[in-house]
Formats: structure tokens, C-alpha cells, sequence
């Protein structure tokens, strides 16, 4: 069991706006593998702060898309070459496009997916775990993700994202999921 277990939805933290990373190195680094663990023990591709309980401007990703090639830093790479991906105080831009409809996931939503609205591309700006600048353009499932895990930062959820029919069709699971969350927490706080 991860040191960071994931929180679901009805926990508090996950509708906070994350606070801005000021604090580098070492102890940062440790903190993204530990994300990293516990993203791929729940077989996820990305994981933020908020999500294990840090209110945090902080997000990990792990995505190696074929179809599309990343620009790192101003140049084209492979994606194996840069991933995986701590990302602190990012800063998403979303370039003018048509925007894709594709079913989403998330892990604090476990067995609950529904259909997302994005534009396919996203440029962002942010800091490693040793405080250098980067700039990350990218397309595809990548830039999905990197707004989603964005997203997550800023106290927004997939849920909100999704199209209005997915949310009511989703509507009894969130809310059981809410309960079941709230209930778990109560009990917690009662022990402690």
C-alpha cells in the first residue's frame, strides 16, 4: 500500500485550489516518486497533489503516445526520453482548435468515467523537482492528461468537465461515492 493512498471524491482537499510549490529539490523528488508509486499501483497515467491529500500546484504524469511527439524546451523529443513527468506551478495554455470528445477516468473516481470536451493540444509551463523552467507543447492523450491533472490543481474535477447527459447519467455512482467518502472520513475523525 502506497505511504499517499489516493482520496476519492467528497474529500475536501479535491475541490482546493492547490498552493504554489515553493520548496525544491531532494524531498520534492522524493515526493513526485511517491506520487509516481502510487499513480501506477492504481494503473493510472497521472496523479496530482490534491489527490493524495496535498494542496498542492503539483502533478506527475507517465504517457508515451506514438501518434504524437512532445516539444521539451523548444525541441522535438521522444516521449520516453522525458517521462516521467513532475510538473510544480504549471501554467496550462490551450491553443485556439476544435476540441475532441473522448471517454475520461479518473483515480479518484473509481469505475466512473463519462465523456470530456478538450481542445487536443496544450502548452505549459512549469518547474521540475530542482526548480528549472520548462515548456512542454503537446497533443493527444498527453495534452488531455496534462489538462486533467491541471485541472485537479485547481480544484476542478473531471466531473465538471464532463458533457451535461455523461453527468447525469453518472449522477447516483458520484453521489454514493460522495457518501461512502464522507462517511469514511467521519469515521476517521472519530478515531483520532
Amino acid at each position: 500500500m502506497s505511504a499517499h493512498p489516493i482520496h476519492h471524491y467528497g474529500h475536501p482537499v479535491l475541490r482546493t485550489k492547490g498552493e504554489a510549490v515553493r520548496e525544491f529539490g531532494p524531498s520534492l523528488r522524493m515526493l513526485g516518486n511517491t506520487m509516481l508509486e502510487a499513480m501506477r499501483a492504481a494503473k493510472g497515467i497521472g496523479l496530482a497533489a490534491p489527490q493524495i491529500g496535498l494542496s498542492l500546484q503539483l502533478f506527475v504524469i507517465d504517457i508515451c503516445d506514438d501518434e504524437y511527439q512532445p516539444i521539451y524546451d523548444g525541441k522535438k523529443v521522444d516521449a520516453q526520453t522525458i517521462m516521467p513527468l513532475l510538473l510544480a506551478n504549471a501554467k496550462v495554455t490551450i491553443p485556439e482548435g476544435p476540441s475532441e470528445t473522448y471517454t475520461e477516468g479518473c483515480l479518484s473516481f473509481p469505475g466512473i468515467t463519462g465523456d470530456v470536451n478538450r481542445v487536443e493540444r496544450a502548452i505549459v509551463k512549469f518547474h521540475d523537482a530542482d526548480g528549472a523552467a520548462h515548456t512542454l507543447e503537446c497533443e493527444g492523450l498527453l495534452a488531455r492528461c496534462v489538462q486533467h491533472e491541471h485541472d485537479h490543481c485547481q480544484g476542478v474535477l473531471f466531473i465538471d468537465r464532463m458533457n451535461r447527459a455523461h453527468q447525469l447519467l453518472v449522477a447516483s455512482k458520484v453521489k454514493k461515492l460522495q457518501r461512502a467518502t464522507q462517511a469514511e472520513l467521519k469515521a476517521a475523525k472519530k478515531k483520532s
